[in-house]
């Protein structure tokens, strides 16, 4: 078996098509046909990926490789565009090192397009550059069918509308023909009476179509806001429904702007464009086939321009996408930013960076202004030519049948009446030359619509398969994860956890405990190996089941903007007031919350801002008892609570970790005191595991982390300011 790669840079970032193909102990490297080399793979233990500005490498270890990895061996560059799959290759090539099997590149993780190779939106089936537009076209008839009923009325009264528009001209030729130039033998009584009946006809033709427009308008707006409605909540959906990796890859702003704008473009182009396409579309074929009756030349004039038109709009369609989607872009940078601004205003005020947040913003306001003024211009130079291209052929109208008026070919009304049409059938063709304008905002926001909704959601069980929550031992086989496709951060985690049993995760900053954390509450899947509750895999257990049963208290402790009460019931909506009260006072939040102004019932504001950090950290644990779970997540639970406070907390914690499969992070190792064992991570690797005795005879990275806390905790306790000195 051999694995295939691409990567599209040479040694010296030039441009090639060099291929790296993995055989049993070999790898061949294929840059072009003059150069290939072989490279045995018997000396070398890791493949790593070293991304730069644009580009990236990809590197063999080996296996004595210096801790700086200066004897690396250089295989191939790459530029961004191949990041996932060199990255992937780089999977198997670390696969292999480890079980000397050669495994398939996934093509799911290197999709590309096929007409412009650019790799495809992650869950996305369609190129956002090369997509096809009745492929657009059956997904917008696909949103539009639930409305299916009131969009065709709504289109039916602007039929109504527009037939009675189109009688207004030919009233008009009989009003020239038949009364300003009356027979010889018509009384001027006859006369008088059919103009007062023609333009009588004309003011109630006019007001009945203004009546049926306005009705047509009103079932519009109830159309628009119900598919508002619908696509703010199925996206809303779906993004709670998408995993946690899928959410982080996107910005608060890009999120919020597809849920709010983009459907509001949706809805405004379906419903308006919509509604009013059918009218333009079906006026000019009516108009078109009136103008032939009066006269086939004129109107075969009038059309003339028309093929010049679509082919300079067909010209500009790709620029037109592109624009819009780098205006998009923009508009979500700035959304993101005053997010962040507004959630990080305390930061801001605390340092008293206002004016620098100010022209950072104004930076990407000029960005964003820049950007649609360049829209604007595009259009405000192409849009006068188009109307003038199309408007030709009005010109070509007067002069030629001025000419047949005058050799008595055609007469005054049939002109007249011909002019007016005229303007009904230049009305559909100027919206349909403004028409890409508006589409290309409306694809844009389409197609950003469709990737959040056709991305997958994490592979989860089905009603009928799900397997029940039954509480058990927790097992983890060779467990393999990363945030990026190229870089693990945890790597061949095994370990068993015996149920009720607590398990102190232990080690540096960015070792991976948090990510082992995540991984046990299902907010991310493993990429390798399994994760086995009393001998099912979690992966076999519905989401909804498996987290009913799991609570966490996290190092940064976030709560909603309401009530305390609410914030402690979240975790138990259902939960009557003694059991909350209860919860509270297993946390040690029972008195702090009763001397607030309104006890229970006080408003703690967006993210609990107007409480200190030990008591947002308290209602948090207070959740976390309510929530009376099989396993339970401590993770730094204890890091904001003063030495008095952390006891009556660490006493309370004994009680609730009872009977519960428990994991706890702690930086200040000796919360973990009551830990049945202690297991230590190390560069995403457990490096040791035993009770907090038995590590300290080992004398390994636990016992150094011991140790250099104590040394910290001393020089803390030292008044002499000399011990402070030499230590520095």
């Amino acid at each position: 078996m051999i694995t295939i790669a691409h990567f599209d840079l040479d040694l010296n970032h030039g441009i090639c098509d060099g291929i790296l193909t993995l055989s049993q102990n070999a790898l061949q490297v294929k840059t072009n046909e003059d150069h290939i080399e072989m490279i045995a793979l018997n000396t070398y233990s890791e493949a790593v990926i070293r991304t730069y500005s644009g580009c990236g490498t990809l590197e063999l270890l080996p296996i004595q490789a210096a801790a700086d990895h200066a004897d690396s061996t250089l295989l191939c560059r790459f530029s961004m565009s191949k990041v996932n799959e060199i990255g992937e290759f780089a999977k198997v090539l670390n696969h292999y090192f480890e079980t000397s099997e050669i495994t398939e590149i996934p093509k799911e993780a290197i999709r590309v397009c096929p007409h412009c190779g650019r790799a495809y939106a992650k869950g996305m089936d369609v190129c956002l550059f090369c997509v096809d537009r009745w492929y657009l076209f059956k997904r917008t008839l696909g949103i539009m069918r639930p409305y299916w009923k009131k969009f065709l009325i709504a289109s039916l009264f602007v039929l109504i509308a527009a037939a009675g528009t189109a009688f207004i001209p030919m009233l008009n030729s009989r009003l020239v023909d038949k009364y300003f130039q009356p027979d010889p033998g018509m009384g001027l009584d006859a006369v008088l009476s059919g103009i007062t009946f023609t333009v009588l006809s004309i003011a109630a033709l006019q007001l009945l179509t203004q009546v049926f427009r306005i009705i047509s308008g009103r079932m519009a707006n109830v159309v628009s806001s119900e598919m508002a409605n619908d696509l703010r909540v199925q996206i809303y959906d779906k993004i709670q429904r998408l995993s946690l990796r899928s959410v982080s890859q996107k910005t608060t702003g890009d999120l919020i702007k597809r849920v709010t704008k983009d459907t509001d473009v949706v809805r405004s182009f379906i419903t308006e464009q919509g509604i009013y396409a059918v009218e333009k579309i079906l006026m000019f074929i009516a108009v078109f086939v009136i103008l032939m009756t009066i006269s086939p030349l004129l109107t075969l004039l009038v059309l003339l321009p028309i093929p010049i038109v679509v082919f300079i709009i067909s010209r500009f369609w790709h620029t037109i996408h592109l624009r819009y989607m780098k205006q998009w872009r923009s508009e979500s940078r700035v959304s993101s930013f005053l997010h962040d601004i507004v959630s990080g205003i305390r930061v801001i005020k605390t340092f008293g960076t206002e004016e620098r947040e100010v022209s950072r913003f104004d930076a990407l306001n000029c960005r964003l202004r820049d950007i649609s003024a360049s829209n604007e211009r595009f259009w405000a130079y192409i849009m006068p030519y188009l109307m003038f291209i199309t408007g030709i052929g009005e010109f070509l109208v007067i002069y030629f049948g001025g000419k047949l008026v005058i050799d008595n070919k055609m007469t005054m009304g049939e002109l007249l009446a011909f002019t007016l049409f005229l303007a009904y059938l230049y009305q559909p063709l100027r919206w349909m030359s403004s028409l890409p304008r508006r589409l290309g905002e409306f694809t844009t926001s389409l197609l950003k619509m469709f990737e959040i909704i056709d991305e997958k959601e994490p592979e989860d069980a089905q009603i009928l398969n799900a397997a029940p929550f039954t509480p058990g031992d927790l097992k983890m086989e060779h467990v393999y994860f990363g945030y990026k496709p190229y870089e693990n951060v945890l790597k061949d985690i095994s370990l068993t956890v015996k149920q009720g049993e607590m398990i102190g995760l232990v080690g540096h900053s960015g070792a991976g405990k948090s990510t082992l954390i995540n991984l046990i509450l299902r907010l991310y899947e493993p990429d390798a190996g399994r994760i086995m509750l009393n001998d099912t895999d979690i992966r076999d257990i519905r989401q909804t089941d498996y987290r009913a049963r799991t609570a966490v208290v996290f190092q940064e402790t976030f709560l909603f903007a309401g009530t305390v009460y609410d914030n402690i019931a979240y975790a138990k909506p259902d939960a009557s007031p003694s059991q909350i009260f209860a919860a509270a006072k297993a946390a040690n939040a029972h008195d702090f919350i009763m001397k607030l102004p309104d006890g229970y019932q006080t408003i703690i504001g967006e993210k609990g801002h107007n409480l200190s950090g030990g008591e947002r950290q308290r209602v948090a644990i207070a959740r976390a008892v309510l929530r009376d779970p099989d396993i339970l997540i401590l993770d730094e639970a204890t890091s904001a609570l003063d030495p008095e406070t952390e006891t009556a907390i660490q006493d309370a914690l004994k009680k609730l970790v009872k009977g519960r499969t428990t994991f706890a992070i702690a930086h200040r190792l000796a919360t973990l005191k009551n830990a049945n064992r202690l297991v230590v991570i190390d560069n995403g690797r457990i490096a040791e595991t035993g009770t907090h005795e038995s590590l300290l005879k080992l004398n390994g990275i636990y016992a150094k982390l011991v140790n250099a806390q104590r040394q910290t905790a001393k020089l803390h306790n030292d008044p002499n300011p000399k011990t402070i000195r030499q230590v520095q």
